[in-house]
């Protein structure tokens, strides 16, 4: 591609495009037209991935900067430089996120009756209620630390609640360090009901840190509290597992698993109260320089009022409940034959409008029926708890073939795939971790049934994780073929992940790392020619990032070559949209709802064909050459619009949850002053999906 779209100032950061995420999640919670307890849900949903975000990006920064490494973007900025725009713009967030919910959020539920109990607002029978829980519930599990010499500074998990407490005066052994550190043990209920009687509102809610505040003082007899202060400390998460030097990943990366929360601090977070005495300390304690201190008006940890949601029966402050669809065949009054409908045509659902049930319909029917020889199945995330887990495995115990690539580096989720992986293989299945360095990404289900005519495979593919909880949240899409090529495609991903030998060419499969890239430039490069011969050129994109350079260098020349892009990238985007002379054709916009934009879509005009691809691949470095991932295209001309009529064109006419790309990397909230609002999900649901009243 042409070199003259490489220089640093076509380029937005990865750090800070995060970080307008963020800030467009942040104003989900601000807007007044989203349910109360839905905006609470968007709040919390701010600190998780800003959890996430320190965990593996800021802990990465912190890294290249220790070891003066050079390494940087695109965008030519320096690691150093990096953290301290993020450091400012993190600080600016997070009081925009806490003065949000002190004095928006709470006053709002408030009104709905729906309270915290400040400590100094409690009335008596309150107070002696509460004082009743701490000695009987909470101060039995407690184990006061007072810093001297016999006792250091405590070894602090990775986010977990702690207080810090200044004393006077002596302890029984004539001590008086002047300091001491609670921990809040995990089995501690961080938000405590209380009843509805004592509360004195129809929801009555107590923070546990709250209660420790008011009763720290018995913690340490005969002393004086002259402060506590709640403290939270987030740590680098990155797991570092040699795979070129382990025997078994599997045992090395448990061995890892315990490191996570003791990796090297990179933020402290403290309340508003605590002194800077105390604060400065607890710096030093964590090797933390003042950027890294987020003092808080309020819980150093808002993810814990996720719970509040579920516990307040109050329907009329949530999202309306839907009853999903399903697609023809798929739904029948006793159970549908997931064989016989695939037979019949290709299947594509489109979760959460369409149920996740014809997917385990499929892998039961799979394990029960004798007909059905082997069972292949990509794992990345599947949860605690899986039915289609437990379809595999007594699968397994049917005597059938199983084989399941499962991914143990998914980060996260590392523990529950691990313990996967044992029950699997106890029930007899085949279970491999992949390639070494290459993450499995690809969701692929295989299955070979004995018939009539010989052996035929059928196969799902699709762009999200094989969950049947996130398929209620996040929006993807899934395919069902028996299509022949497309079936020996994917048989031969699953032999390469399984085996050993060289990458064939596929019929219709791309594959990372081999031939995704190529066949992405491939695509775009056609359209350029299209659009250089006077055709009409187009290219519709919609992916959770983009971020790798050379896809953006390729969009920029065929933005100058007169290809109009639409570009619908839910969270991080490197390229610049509507710079003149680069990107002036290209629109990049981003869709924050009640469901989690999940879906990979890439279509091309190609001359009026219009090709189209799903995938489980960002355009991101990693997804397509240090991953296993595919893209398959849709083949039914029917199915084919179904993609494009709602994957694409509702979220290219949304103009109530769509942010708008500028050049400078900001966003626009696009407004529908003077058009008839459309909200692309609410569209899906209204047509797809059955209300529940």
């Amino acid at each position: 591609m042409t070199s003259s779209f490489n220089a640093p100032e076509y380029f937005i950061n990865r750090e800070l495009s995060q970080l307008a995420f963020n800030r467009r999640v942040l104003e989900q919670a601000a807007d007044d037209s989203n349910p109360l307890l839905e905006r609470l849900k968007f709040l919390c949903i701010v600190s998780s991935n800003m959890d996430e975000f320190f965990e593996i990006r800021v802990a990465g920064l912190k890294e290249q900067i220790k070891y003066k490494s050079v390494v940087t973007g695109p965008e030519k900025m320096s690691p150093r430089q990096v953290f301290d725009q993020v450091s400012r713009e993190a600080h600016v967030l997070v009081e925009e996120q806490y003065k949000l919910l002190n004095e928006v959020i709470l006053p709002a539920m408030a009104r709905q009756d729906i309270r915290f109990l400040r400590r100094t607002h409690w009335n008596p029978e309150q107070s002696e209620w509460i004082r009743a829980y701490f000695f009987r519930e909470v101060m039995p599990v407690l184990t006061p630390i007072g810093l001297d010499p016999a006792h250091p500074f405590p070894r602090v998990v990775n986010k977990s609640l702690n207080f810090a407490v200044e004393l006077e005066g002596k302890d029984a052994f004539g001590r008086n360090s002047g300091a001491a550190i609670v921990q809040a043990p995990r089995v501690l209920p961080r938000v405590i009901q209380l009843p509805k009687d004592i509360a004195g509102h129809e929801y009555g809610f107590v923070f546990l840190s709250s209660i420790l505040h008011t009763h720290v003082g018995e913690l340490f007899t005969g002393m004086h509290v002259k402060g506590c202060y709640q403290f939270r400390v987030t740590r680098n998460s990155n797991l570092f597992v040699d795979e070129e030097e382990v025997t078994n990943l599997r045992q090395a990366l448990q061995g890892e698993l315990s490191h996570r929360h003791y990796g090297n601090a990179v933020r402290l977070e403290v309340a508003d109260n605590c002194s800077p005495e105390m604060a400065e300390f607890l710096l030093k304690q964590f090797n933390l320089e003042q950027d890294d201190l987020y003092q808080v008006n309020g819980l150093v940890n808002l993810v814990r009022l996720f719970q509040i949601p579920d516990r307040v029966d109050r329907p009329d402050l949530k999202y309306p409940l839907f009853i999903p669809g399903f697609p023809a065949g798929c739904m029948d009054e006793k159970q549908p034959d997931m064989f016989q409908t695939i037979r019949n045509g290709d299947v594509l659902l489109h979760q959460p409008f369409q149920s996740f049930n014809p997917v385990v319909d499929f892998l039961r029917q799979a394990a029960d029926d004798p007909n059905v020889l082997a069972i292949k199945q990509t794992v990345y995330r599947t949860g605690t708890e899986s039915v289609l887990m437990d379809a595999l495995i007594r699968a397994a115990t049917n005597g059938k073939e199983v084989t399941v690539v499962v991914e143990l580096m998914a980060r996260f989720d590392e523990e529950a795939n691990i313990n996967w992986a044992a029950r699997l293989e106890e029930a007899g299945a085949h279970v491999v971790y992949g390639v070494v360095g290459y993450k499995t990404h690809a969701k692929m289900l295989l299955v070979v049934r004995r018939e009539e005519n010989g052996l035929r495979r059928y196969v799902h593919l699709g762009t999200g994780n094989y969950h049947p909880r996130t398929a209620k949240l996040y929006t993807d899409f899934g395919l069902f073929t028996c299509n022949a090529d497309i079936c020996s495609d994917a048989s031969d991903v699953f032999a390469q992940l399984t085996g050993l030998g060289k990458a064939t060419k596929h019929t219709y499969l791309w594959q990372s790392p081999f031939s995704m890239h190529p066949q992405l430039l491939k695509a775009i490069r056609a359209e350029i020619s299209h659009a250089k011969a006077g055709q009409p050129a187009a290219i519709i994109a919609k992916m959770n990032s983009l971020l790798e350079p050379e896809i953006i260098q390729a969009l920029y020349e065929a933005s100058c070559a007169g290809v109009k892009i639409d570009l619908i990238i839910r969270g991080v985007c490197a390229l610049r949209p509507g710079v003149p002379g680069v990107s002036e054709n290209i629109r990049v916009r981003s869709v924050i709802g009640r469901f989690l934009e999940h879906t990979r879509i890439f279509y091309f005009r190609n001359n009026g064909e219009q090709d189209v691809y799903l995938s489980s691949a960002d355009w991101m470095n990693r997804n397509l050459f240090r991953r296993i991932e595919v893209a398959f295209p849709v083949l039914d001309p029917r199915l084919k619009k179904r993609v494009i009529r709602e994957g694409l064109d509702p979220y290219l006419k949304d103009n109530v949850q769509t942010w708008e790309m500028n050049s400078d990397g900001s966003y626009t909230r696009k407004a529908s002053r003077r058009a008839r609002p459309v909200s692309a999900q609410q569209t899906l649901l209204a047509v797809m999906a059955t209300p529940l009243t």
